[in-house]
């Protein structure tokens, strides 16, 4: 998904958050494979594409190099524990990442080493081919913006990811329920719009009344916003930062403690 949806606060509830969880971070440094490892899977899932692309474009390096330095870095974080020395107070966990991927690639610059095709410890399933598309779509001028503040490019396609993925499982989420509908017209009025559509029209084109298109969206946008939360909470390091990062994406209250 090339642009992010804008998600309102429908009727209040939208603003809460779910359920306290174990920040990433700790589950990972867990000695127990069933918390260990969740953690892991979710690490990867929010982090990988945007991991990706900074490599490519930041690194300015080949596919095939990006996509084995992008399986070794994850592998070694599980391996190796890179993120045990992370404190939340310094710096968000996103940045933090960012950094030691960052020195992950230098030091395999310096060393002059790349992995063999196949040859990482973990073969992680990802849509390297889907992110590729993606940086084509881009254009030119994503080395530039990389280049010049890396931080905010990293930020940007970490946004970009959690909206994808946070589409996708909506979208799954309505499959599954029998509400193929709902997620029909959240599609096309939210993720394709196009000028001068409305509520009406819309309705028209489905043969539903506007009141419904209404209700069908303010469900979508609602149950969007709790999976983006949801998603959040498995990404961040600490309670404080999915507050901040909350407020930045959705301008969500602070969650109750």
């Amino acid at each position: 998904m090339d642009s992010e949806p804008v998600i309102a606060g429908g009727d209040g509830r939208g603003g809460s958050f779910p359920r306290t969880r174990l920040s990433v971070v700790r589950a990972l440094g867990s000695r127990e494979e069933a918390i260990r490892l969740p953690a892991f899977a979710a690490l990867v899932e929010g982090y990988w594409r945007p991991s990706y692309k900074y490599l490519r474009v930041r690194w300015r390096l080949p596919g095939e190099d990006a996509e084995d330095l992008t399986q070794e870095f994850f592998a070694r974080v599980l391996e190796k524990r890179y993120f045990d020395r992370y404190e939340p107070g310094r710096a968000r966990f996103r940045t933090y990442l960012r950094t030691c991927l960052d020195r992950f690639a230098a030091n395999r610059r310096r060393s002059a080493r790349r992995l063999k095709r196949g040859g990482a410890v973990t073969t992680l399933s990802l849509d390297f081919a889907g992110v590729e598309g993606e940086l084509e779509r881009s254009g030119g001028g994503a080395a530039a913006r990389a280049a010049a503040d890396p931080e905010s490019y990293f930020h940007r396609e970490w946004r970009r990811a959690l909206f994808h993925d946070a589409v996708a499982e909506l979208r799954e989420t309505c499959a599954a329920a029998g509400k193929e509908r709902r997620f029909e017209v959240f599609e096309r009025y939210d993720l394709r719009g196009g000028e001068g559509l409305t509520y009406a029209r819309l309705g028209e084109e489905l043969g539903l009344p506007a009141t419904q298109v209404t209700n069908h969206l303010s469900w979508a946008r609602r149950e969007l916003r709790r999976i983006l939360l949801d998603r959040l909470r498995r990404v961040c390091g600490s309670e404080e930062e999915l507050a901040a990062e909350a407020r930045d994406l959705l301008g969500a209250a602070e969650p109750r403690r």
